[in-house]
């Protein structure tokens, strides 16, 4: 496979010029790629504070809902009761009525009796008859007379049930002063809950626009560092945020392997790593990515099917050259591009080259 590749990188004179528009291209499509990223991540952290909240604002307005239940439920009752009292408004009425007309009637009988024993008086009638008379009048006093008992305590009854309704209304009006009272706290709450997390929204961002430049600050002493300890190199070079490595420093052709110059110079970032490390705080959530790329030429052998294949295999060779120098895993991330994200698109040799990389960068989770 070495001299495969060989063949398909002929000789000449290679063209030194290049285009510099396309590395500032390339940089503002990393710089937005960044920036989203960071965008997606204070969505995320706001997502999660604000997920209680929501539940909290949730169950308040399952309260307001049951308490406005409660308060319909009530008010249809009120309404019944009303009813009920009307009914029996109107059923006094009536029995207001029967009474004043048997009181009339008893008055009647009386002046029948009345008559009656005149003319018993001034007439001769059998005294049978005159007994049976008074007899009859009698029966029909009794049974006037029980008929106003009756309406009596019908009337009483009723009045009693009008003062119990009354009783009845009067809770019931209680019931829906505190309800509306319940109700004005509930809305009241919610307010205040929405300020809170409009609050918190804000705190939330601040402290995200806080840690990113704490980090970027981190990640600028970081390849100052490095830059130091790798020396003024061409094949190794830093371009916005990331620590760009050609892969002829690190691999040999087609290879997975890290060399014995490629391993100096992990050495000597592990060491730069670690020493940054230390002054970085706990609470910011930090992490080094690698990047495997490679160029457009296609690779197809048993341990590399594909350039996705050499691109990961290389990456993920670096991450594990890190943690034995003593970095921690859940620091590192290793990622393979293939031959997707090139930084010079043209088909020449030197940009063959070029994309040929590994690519580090200073991150947040």
């Amino acid at each position: 496979m070495a001299q495969l590749r060989t063949q398909r990188r002929p000789g000449g004179v290679s063209n030194n010029t290049w285009p510099g528009f396309v590395d500032a291209l390339s940089t503002l499509l990393l710089v937005i790629i960044f920036l989203l990223s960071i965008f997606m991540l204070a969505q995320f952290f706001l997502g999660q504070a604000l997920s209680g909240k929501d539940e909290a604002l949730e169950k308040l307005q399952e309260q307001v809902l049951e308490l406005g239940d409660l308060l319909s439920l009530q008010r249809q009752a009120n309404d019944d009761l009303r009813s009920n009292v009307s009914q029996l408004s109107a059923s006094l009425q009536v029995a207001d009525g029967s009474r004043e007309q048997l009181q009339r009637r008893i008055l009647e009988l009386e002046a029948d009796i009345a008559d009656a024993e005149g003319i018993s008086g001034r007439v001769s009638r059998s005294n049978s008859e005159q007994l049976a008379t008074i007899d009859d009048l009698q029966n029909k006093y009794n049974v006037a007379m029980d008929s106003l008992t009756k309406e009596r305590t019908l009337s009483k009854t009723a009045q009693d049930a009008v003062d119990a309704l009354n009783g009845q209304l009067a809770n019931l009006r209680q019931q829906l002063a505190a309800l509306s009272q319940a109700l004005e706290a509930s809305e009241a709450k919610d307010l205040e809950q929405q300020a809170v997390i409009s609050n918190l929204g804000q705190r939330l961002n601040t402290a995200l626009a806080s840690k990113v430049n704490e980090l970027n600050q981190f990640r600028s002493d970081f390849f100052g560092k490095l830059r130091q300890a790798l020396g003024d190199r061409s094949d190794i070079r830093i371009q916005g945020d990331r620590f760009i490595f050609q892969s002829e420093v690190l691999f040999g052709s087609a290879s997975a392997t890290l060399g014995s110059g490629g391993q100096d110079e992990m050495a000597k970032l592990a060491t730069t790593l670690s020493s940054i490390m230390a002054t970085i705080p706990d609470d910011v959530d930090w992490i080094l990515r690698v990047d495997g790329h490679t160029d457009v030429l296609p690779i197809r052998t048993t341990q590399f099917p594909s350039n996705w294949d050499l691109s990961t295999a290389r990456a993920l060779s670096v991450v594990k050259f890190l943690i034995s120098e003593g970095i921690p895993a859940d620091r590192l991330a290793a990622t393979g591009f293939g031959q997707f994200h090139p930084l010079d698109a043209t088909d020449t040799q030197q940009a063959y080259q070029r994309n040929r990389r590994i690519e580090m960068r200073l991150d947040q989770k």
